[in-house]
């Protein structure tokens, strides 16, 4: 089942004014360099996910998510007040994973290209087993012939 475009609006909104919320008015100095990459709403609009990324090492990606889950109860009365709707709803943080996954793609393809230069090595002094190896062997018109004989004295 898709989600609404309602829900969308309301993801998007979310992302906005997180963001400029911990640009501007957090002020929590165990905020590292904080991205807000995306934000995701269920159906009924009561609980919502946002997705964010810290520069830094794995001290101050702890550092952060402690400072964000400290500041849950501001960043979602904020984001209530935005909103205008009925019901505010429940935040999570979550860390994205895009830069290890990002950064395990590149040594991936880092090591595919290295694979790829050693063949194309091997390659520049290889030949061919045989002249053209699509080309079939033509059998010569005399021993065709005679074969096709033999079969026909032996009926």
């Amino acid at each position: 089942m898709g989600t609404s475009h309602r829900s969308h609006k309301v993801a998007d909104r979310i992302k906005v004014v997180v963001a400029q919320l911990l640009e501007t008015k957090i002020k929590d100095p165990r905020l590292g360099f904080v991205t807000v990459t995306d934000a995701r709403v269920t159906g009924d609009l009561q609980n919502a996910s946002i997705f964010y990324t810290v520069l830094g090492d794995e001290d101050e990606r702890a550092a952060t998510a402690a400072a964000l889950e400290s500041a849950k109860g501001v960043i979602r009365s904020a984001v209530g007040k935005d909103l205008g709707t009925r019901i505010t709803p429940s935040l999570e943080f979550i860390l994205d994973g895009l830069p290890e996954s990002a950064k395990a793609l590149d040594s991936l393809l880092e090591r595919v290209h290295l694979l790829d230069a050693e063949v194309a090595k091997a390659r520049e002094n290889a030949k061919p087993v045989v002249e053209d190896p699509y080309k079939v062997p033509r059998i010569p018109s005399d021993a065709h012939d005679q074969g096709h004989r033999n079969n026909n004295d032996e009926e």
